[in-house]
């Protein structure tokens, strides 16, 4: 009989899944942000490229953790399912910081990989701190961009509880990942505009903890508009709005249904 993994092991999944998928979101934001098109030699495509990119980040970031840990790699999945699905609450800051941890090293080693680019492009570091972390579109209103990431990460939520559902109509276990990382995909194509659609508060606090100590200006959080909350606090409330209107809207039905012949 196998053994349940040890919340150590969890922890470890859990970094190291945040990691790789931090590894593969900020560094499509790099090719993007400091090869431009302006440099057509070198350009590595636009915004479509990033919504792919993190798309399948996500998949690939489940797929290292998700059998050990169940591949949370996000703060707000991890508290929305303690509220709604059981999930341990001793385990919950431990998983938050595991996280953000990765986030954070995932972070520092794509900064080394494009030392030299970013050298170049902005040696002063003053404009690209958005390679790492999210900014609102609208500074003066910071509130859009708030409903902005409410409305993404329950969007996040919901379909995660709808794709993962024994009761409802879930895809193998080995397709879940993928199914996640298109919900993403989908999620950056219509809700990316506003705030950068972070929807995940270890995939921005961790990135913008190695901006602000690595130097960037304008980092939101030591320098510049403070920003860093939003996409903290806003993915923690959107995560329970999504799966309360999921839970409210579907699964209490599907309890209630017959099984299907």
């Amino acid at each position: 009989m196998n053994k349940s993994p040890t919340l150590v092991a969890e922890l470890i999944a859990e970094f190291l899944g945040t990691f790789v998928l931090m590894l593969f979101g900020t560094g499509v934001v790099a090719m993007v942000v400091l090869f431009p098109s302006s440099a057509p030699a070198t350009a590595h495509g636009g915004y479509t490229n990033i919504t792919l990119g993190w798309g399948l980040a996500v998949t690939m970031g489940i797929y290292v953790a998700g059998k050990v840990s169940g591949g949370h790699l996000n703060p707000a999945v991890t508290l929305t399912l303690a509220v709604f699905r059981g999930f341990p609450w001793r385990k919950v800051l431990p998983y938050s910081i595991a996280q953000t941890a990765g986030a954070f090293l995932a972070a520092a080693l794509v900064y080394r990989n494009y030392l030299p680019a970013f050298r170049q492009f902005d040696p002063l570091l003053e404009k690209t701190a958005g390679v790492f972390t999210t900014f609102p579109a609208f500074p003066a209103l910071p509130q859009a961009g708030f409903l902005d990431q409410v409305i993404g990460t329950a969007l996040l939520l919901l379909m995660v509880l709808a794709i993962t559902d024994e009761l409802n109509v879930p895809p193998g276990a080995n397709l879940a990942p993928l199914m996640i990382g298109l919900v993403v995909v989908a999620i950056g194509m219509s809700f990316g505009g506003m705030h950068g659609y972070a929807i995940n508060p270890a995939r921005d606090f961790g990135p913008r903890l190695f901006a602000a100590a690595a130097g960037f200006k304008n980092n939101g959080l030591t320098d510049g508009a403070r920003v860093w909350w939003v996409p903290v606090f806003a993915p923690l409330l959107g995560g329970l709005v999504g799966a309360a209107v999921y839970d409210f809207g579907i699964r209490r039905f599907l309890h209630a249904a017959p099984p299907s012949s």
